[in-house]
């Protein structure tokens, strides 16, 4: 946390502005387009920006998450090697794995309020439906978060870990996870990238909170037993990485 002050305006000014230009220009520039040419329905039965919104939030989340999590880890290994000092003191390797990831939810719960709080001055949430959704938009970059602190203890002295997960994740991911249409609206062979995402499974769930989009009550438990499942999966890859590398 005392690094992350040092970014301190930045964070609240991407975590202002990001919000601000998505809405302008896809919420409610090409939501206007989208609305006038769908004789009023919509997308989804609901205006555009009803139904980008839930996805923006839980992208945003997402977004902010990682950002706390891989490079605090890169930083720790690579470049000034400060768990090796952390580590030599009863802290454990568990516990900067915890640590890492307190720090990512507390920017996250800060950066994902306020864009909650720009959706809801722009009409796309409602009062009644910020908890749940904010709620919902946490889980899912947590569960996220356990992933990318795994796979950050692998990064090596290259730097090019950052450049594969943004084009070969989060940018596949933002752009296939029925973010900015319904998932069904596309080919079959790029909606498994959706199905596999948490991002779509935060969505889904979060549309169904924000607006009733209609979907079974066991793909609700899929929803959130998926997102438990990443969480699950990436402790047990950051745990012995963390371990082991700290040993050597």
């Amino acid at each position: 946390m005392r690094h992350m002050r040092k970014w301190a305006t930045a964070i609240l000014i991407f975590g202002i502005g990001n919000p601000i230009l998505y809405l302008f220009s896809i919420g409610l520039g090409i939501g206007a387009l989208v609305d006038a040419n769908s004789g009023g329905a919509g997308v989804d039965g609901v205006p555009y920006l009803t139904f980008l919104a839930p996805a923006l939030l839980a992208s945003a989340a997402i977004q902010g998450a990682q950002d706390e999590t891989v490079f605090p880890v890169m930083q720790g290994f690579i470049w000034d090697k400060g768990f090796f000092a952390v580590n030599s003191t009863p802290v454990s390797s568990r516990d900067i794995v915890h640590g890492v990831l307190t720090a990512a939810l507390i920017r996250t719960l800060i950066t994902t309020a306020i864009y909650e709080l720009v959706l809801l001055g722009f009409g796309g949430i409602t009062l009644a439906n910020m908890l749940p959704m904010y709620v919902t938009a946490i889980l899912a970059a947590m569960a996220y978060s356990c992933v990318m602190v795994g796979m950050a203890g692998y990064a090596s002295e290259n730097g090019s870990f950052m450049e594969v997960v943004q084009r070969l994740i989060i940018f596949p991911m933002f752009m296939f996870s029925g973010t900015f249409y319904p998932i069904e609206t596309t080919p079959i062979y790029l909606q498994w990238f959706g199905w596999i995402s948490p991002l779509w499974h935060a969505t889904d769930l979060s549309r169904a909170i924000s607006y009733g989009h209609s979907i079974e009550p066991w793909v609700l438990v899929v929803h959130i037993a998926y997102l438990a499942l990443w969480a699950v999966v990436g402790l047990a890859i950051a745990y012995p990485k963390f371990a082991k590398r700290l040993s050597a």
